[in-house]
């Protein structure tokens, strides 16, 4: 689905004024990220659409943002709990998450090596022996906890990907992949290159 924001001078000067960010850290930094949350996955369930709609401050936007990374470059910050593609221009796309709670969160830089649309979902040995009661394959869906778009990130075990716990979005719950409601994965799938860069930063 194409987003579109209105550009109009007012709405850029007022954009300005709150989502400058830089310095980012220091902005975030005011607002107290909420706390992890120990939810796992639930294989089966299936969000309402009331449940999609996010809180304003995790919904998509296009906000201004100073960086020399370029454009296409996807920059993860986890404790802010959001995700920015870089449009360039001094702008970004950004995107609510939800991130990898303690014990499991991670930072570095990765590439973009596959793209899949409604991937399955094999859960790893590590989080079959943590949930025994967890299928060992699940195919591809609307109930699946990988949501509608994936994107793998280098040889890793991390991927950017949707969600079916769509209340989940600005919690620290994952096993250390970054989570998006299936709306804004698959806008950032249609945005998105295999070999695109991804910076994931604490």
């Amino acid at each position: 689905m194409a987003w579109i924001r209105p550009t109009t001078g007012i709405a850029l000067l007022l954009a300005a004024a709150v989502t400058w960010t830089a310095p980012a850290a220091a902005q975030f930094q005011r607002q107290t990220p909420p706390e992890t949350m120990q939810i796992e996955e639930q294989p089966g369930y299936e969000p309402s659409t009331e449940e999609e709609r996010l809180p304003a401050g995790y919904q998509r936007q296009l906000v201004f943002f100073r960086t020399t990374a370029a454009p296409g470059t996807i920059i993860v910050r986890t404790s802010e709990r959001r995700l920015y593609l870089v449009t360039g221009r001094g702008q970004a796309l950004r995107y609510g998450i939800g991130v990898g709670r303690d014990g499991f969160t991670w930072s570095g830089v990765e590439t973009v090596t596959r793209k899949a649309e409604w991937p399955d979902w094999t859960p790893p040995p590590e989080m079959l022996r943590r949930r025994p009661d967890l299928p060992r394959h699940m195919r591809g869906g609307p109930d699946n906890p990988m949501g509608a778009r994936a994107l793998y990130l280098g040889d890793t075990m991390y991927r950017i990907h949707g969600s079916n716990e769509p209340h989940t979005i600005g919690t620290a719950t994952s096993s250390g992949c970054i989570r998006m409601t299936n709306d804004d994965i698959i806008d950032l799938y249609s945005r998105v290159r295999v070999g695109a860069t991804v910076i994931v930063q604490r």
